[in-house]
């Protein structure tokens, strides 16, 4: 006796598995440490085997290409670990242009008062008082 196909009951009146339903925050995390500790797990081998490969062939290049390729993996496994499923079409977007703020924001400029003019300073009394005695 199915209900209807959006409560997802079988016949017995039992939930069936919702397939649209996100993965548990949990599953979520525990799948991301994960990735996490398998990344990070490369590390010490790389450090090991570069230590391997200077006695194997006295090379430090050899040793120093191993140890260089090793140093990008910790920041890779904190990008993928911190990483999350991506948007879907129903999420909502929290993006609001009305509250942006602008990248240079500028205070708001009041309206200049009118002033009286001033009479201007005759220049003959300008000069006397430049010119060095």
């Amino acid at each position: 006796m199915k209900q209807s196909p959006e409560l997802s009951f079988d016949d017995d009146g039992r939930p069936v598995l919702i397939t649209r339903a996100a993965v548990p925050y949990e599953d979520q995390h525990r799948e991301r440490v994960r990735r996490y500790l398998k990344l990070m797990f490369w590390r010490i081998p790389a450090l090991i085997l570069a230590a391997v490969a200077y006695s194997i062939w006295e090379n430090g290049l050899v040793s120093l290409a191993i140890i260089l390729v090793s140093v990008p993996l910790p920041w890779m496994a904190v990008l993928i670990a911190n990483d999350r499923p991506p948007r879907t079409a129903e999420e909502p977007r929290r993006y609001d242009s009305r509250r942006r703020i602008p990248l240079f924001p500028t205070a708001e400029r009041p309206a200049l008062e009118r002033r009286a003019p001033v009479s201007p300073q005759p220049e003959a009394d300008h000069r006397e008082r430049d010119v060095p005695s």
